[in-house]
């Protein structure tokens, strides 16, 4: 048996690991973020505890494989499917590798639980910021200018979607000119876009003039190229 002392101390690394991993998903409004992520950290430690001291008999690593195995059902459910698109799979992989370091720590194996919890904080974080910037270049830029009115970005999406175009990242500006007085507000709606391969660029503008109280639209393709219609 182990001290008390060593015990707590367990606990508390395990939790303090899963807090760390868990603000990062709670700060980018993942599905599964602080609390989850310190309850498996959690939880883990404690069943693989219980799991070696807790028994004078028996293979504690069927114990820690149940975990392995148990927390697959947790991640499934932070996984969100929206037409092509699916998010959630970091995040179950955060949970998954957050019991992983809670059982490394259960069993007394601080070096590499710390190291891989550190290399999981800088995964999330830096290479969140590096794998944004990789997949924005794939994506061109497109701005719409527009008098604005309630339903406008409505409108847009659902044009862009029976198009199937795929928006990356949208901001939307005052303009400058604006004032109480006016009764026409304008906006500047950025977006990052990709656009199908055998799909008419100009004919999508076209069809984004068609849409109420848009005034002007600027496209900037893969290469730079910057042009209105």
């Amino acid at each position: 048996m182990i001290s008390n002392l060593e015990l707590v101390i367990r606990l508390l690394l395990s939790t303090l690991v899963g807090v760390s991993i868990g603000f990062e998903r709670e700060r980018n409004n993942r599905p599964a973020g602080l609390r989850t992520h310190t309850l498996v950290s959690l939880g883990a430690t404690l069943i693989t505890l219980i799991s070696i001291y807790g028994f004078d008999e028996g293979d504690p690593t069927r114990l820690a494989a149940q975990i392995v195995s148990g927390i697959g059902f947790i991640g499934a459910g932070t996984i969100l499917r929206t037409g092509n698109h699916i998010r959630g799979l970091t995040t179950a992989a955060s949970l998954w590798v957050s019991a992983g370091i809670g059982i490394a720590i259960g069993t007394g194996s601080y070096l590499p639980a710390i190291i891989t919890a550190v290399i999981v904080l800088i995964t999330l974080v830096s290479l969140s910021n590096l794998e944004d910037k990789v997949a924005l270049k794939s994506y061109n830029k497109i701005v719409i200018e527009a008098i604005d009115r309630p339903g406008l970005l409505g409108d847009i999406g659902n044009l862009f979607g029976s198009f199937y175009i795929t928006i990356k990242d949208i901001s939307i500006y005052e303009n400058e000119e604006n004032n109480e007085e006016k009764e026409n507000y304008l906006i500047s709606i950025y977006l990052s876009i990709k656009i199908p391969n055998n799909l008419n660029t100009s004919k999508i503008i076209q069809e984004i003039y068609q849409i109420e109280n848009i005034t002007n639209v600027i496209y900037e393709d893969e290469n730079i190229n910057r042009f209105e219609i």
